[in-house]
């Protein structure tokens, strides 16, 4: 008899637990709410955005400068035996406006290489104002021979640019980097030339 009392108080108990987070769960929402009022932000609304696709809530960038264009034209200089070259060779955007572009590349070379681009603007006092956010030129790439590659560049053109800044030139110089591979053959055969030579004078 006593086990029986002693079942049906736990019973009790965890009859009130599950109504207690059932009602827990129910007051979230006006407490969602107050909040809401409180800091002016539609804590409730933030999910929505999160959904991927989902835009009908998402407002414009405001800070896209719709009265003006500025003509955006992309170069390549390829210093060695590789293809090099941007997939379009200018665009218009607007200042404020995320941009992509592909630059593309192929190594011509029968052995493998590492290589990195560095950038460069024209006019310079456009460099400033030219913000990358993603490129190949962050990191350096080791390529086999034939090997081919494609690089986004996605770019915002601050909407702090000069008025009379209205083409801007990105150009990529495209240099092979050393000590990360074996060196070309004409390079390793002067370097055991090298290492011979200063054998024979110390002999």
């Amino acid at each position: 008899m006593q086990m029986r009392r002693d079942n049906l108080r736990m019973t009790g108990k965890l009859v009130v637990i599950v109504l207690g987070m059932f009602g827990f769960g129910y007051a979230l929402v006006p407490l969602y709410i107050a909040i809401c009022e409180m800091t002016g932000i539609n804590v409730l609304a933030l999910s929505d955005k999160l959904i991927p696709g989902n835009t009908s809530r998402q407002a414009a960038n405001t800070q896209i400068d719709a009265t003006r264009t500025v003509t955006i034209e992309f170069d390549a200089n390829a210093r060695g035996p590789w293809d090099f070259k941007p997939a379009v060779r200018s665009v218009q955007v607007r200042p404020g406006e995320l941009t992509t572009v592909m630059y593309e590349f192929q190594n011509i070379q029968n052995r493998t290489m590492a290589a990195q681009a560095i950038p460069s603007y024209a006019p310079r006092q456009a460099s400033p104002h030219f913000n990358k956010l993603e490129c190949f030129c962050f990191n350096q790439y080791t390529l086999a021979p034939g090997e081919k590659r494609q690089w986004p560049v996605a770019f915002v053109i601050d909407p702090k640019l000069p008025k009379d800044v209205t083409t801007i030139t990105l150009s990529y110089t495209f240099f092979e980097v050393g000590g990360k591979v074996p060196a070309a053959p004409s390079g390793s055969v002067g370097k055991s030339a090298a290492t011979a030579a200063s054998g024979h004078s110390g002999a």
